[in-house]
């Protein structure tokens, strides 16, 4: 029994183990991959949760681990791979040659590890937020994470044509943008359904068939669309509520 209780917490290890991986990749030009364990990253940290309800395996370590197997795997992996991304569009090159930058250069690639920052901030105001024991209040790390991966993946297999509609000043906007929502106060629902009555779940259903379409389309990088449109989608709620 005492082995059982343990397979959340392997679960999450998991979840880290990817998400270091992932960076190693990223750093090293293969965001392609990161994306792959991100994705794989993101079951571990769906089942891990299962898995401690199903088991009634709750600890005080458990939470600290989830936290800190996210903070890696969606707030610095994602942040790997946008420094990636600067990294090509400054050199030409995914794969970093840093100490080779001039300084204005170096301080570009760096930047967007801002975006793990403010992934730490919300994860440790989440642990101590009453309200969002239902929904949740700000970007997710998870989404944030799956965001960035999904999106750089689109621009890595999708060659030169999408490359280069890409600017740096864009993808230090697109880190200012959720660095601000994973802090914000933007009500977001959550995407775990309790049950599978259409009327309680009818934002879920809507934002589903929308992932269905968006990943037939556009495979991995529909991620980062369905992503938009759930920020989008709770900003609307928000306002006509």
């Amino acid at each position: 029994m005492s082995i059982i209780r343990h397979i959340p917490n392997s679960l999450t290890s998991g979840n880290l183990l990817l998400g270091a991986i992932g960076t190693y990749l990223a750093i090293n030009g293969r965001p392609d991959l990161t994306a792959w364990c991100i994705l794989l990253a993101s079951v571990f940290d769906f089942f891990d949760g299962f898995a401690a309800r199903a088991l009634k395996a709750y600890s005080d370590i458990g939470k600290d681990l989830d936290s800190l197997a996210d903070l890696i795997s969606f707030g610095l992996a994602p942040a790997a791979v946008f420094s990636s991304l600067m990294h090509f569009l400054l050199t030409g090159s995914w794969q970093s040659n840093f100490m080779a930058l001039g300084t204005t250069e170096k301080i570009l690639v760096l930047l967007p590890f801002m975006l793990t920052v403010f992934a730490a901030l919300r994860l440790a105001k989440f642990n101590n937020d009453t309200r969002q024991t239902e929904n949740f209040i700000g970007l997710t790390t998870t989404a944030t994470g799956m965001f960035t991966v999904s999106l750089v993946y689109m621009l890595y297999t999708g060659g030169q044509s999408l490359l280069q509609n890409v600017a740096p000043w864009m993808i230090l906007a697109v880190v200012a943008v959720f660095a601000g929502l994973l802090v914000s106060e933007i009500p977001m629902f959550s995407l775990k359904f309790k049950s599978f009555g259409f009327k309680e779940n009818i934002h879920r259903y809507v934002l589903l068939l929308a992932a269905i379409i968006s990943l037939a389309l556009l495979g991995v990088g529909g991620l980062s669309v369905i992503i938009l449109l759930y920020i989008l989608y709770s900003i609307v709620l928000m306002v006509t509520k």
